[in-house]
């Protein structure tokens, strides 16, 4: 089964989320996941998948608005609709607005169809629940992405554990 990563990425610190989001996915048996800048997304790929995950860096709080443009111009070739959905962020700040790029993310995934998904605190610790943030160390010196690593692959690969559960 395929699955999906869809990201923006300004500073190389969304794409590396991504990475690791499709590395945990590609731990469950029988899933082929891959991760695709919105710059060159596979469009037959993402369309084949059975689940998407976006990602943001925070923009005032939101997905950038070239994501939300790519999203507008896109969503509907890409097949969205059925799609198990997913979402996540990357900020400057430890209260950067992650958790809200991640729920405009999830409003557009439903608007388009998608069945969103959240682990929310059924797996018990770490709880991830709408989808993991990550602080990069741009500004806040005691942070780093690298610090956020297992959140993202454990997220991908419960994301893809509920995929294949829905669509196998």
């Amino acid at each position: 089964m395929k699955l999906s990563v869809i990201y923006d990425s300004k500073t190389g610190n969304t794409a590396q989320a991504g990475a690791w989001i499709a590395e945990g996915m590609n731990e469950v048996a029988g899933v082929e996941a891959k991760a695709f800048s919105i710059t060159d997304a596979d469009v037959e790929y993402v369309k084949a998948s059975r689940g998407v995950v976006i990602g943001s860096p925070s923009y005032a709080a939101l997905m950038t608005p070239d994501l939300h443009a790519w999203l507008q111009s896109n969503g509907n070739r890409l097949s969205l609709a059925g799609k198990l959905g997913g979402a996540y962020a990357t900020a400057q700040f430890t209260h950067g607005g992650g958790d809200l790029v991640i729920q405009s993310i999830l409003t557009f995934e439903m608007v388009k169809g998608m069945l969103c998904y959240s682990g929310g605190a059924s797996f018990g610790m770490p709880v991830i629940h709408l989808g993991p943030v990550a602080i990069n160390n741009n500004i806040e010196k005691h942070n780093s992405i690298d610090l956020y690593r297992e959140y993202f692959m454990l997220y991908g690969k419960r994301f893809a554990e509920k995929a294949s559960e829905l669509f196998a």
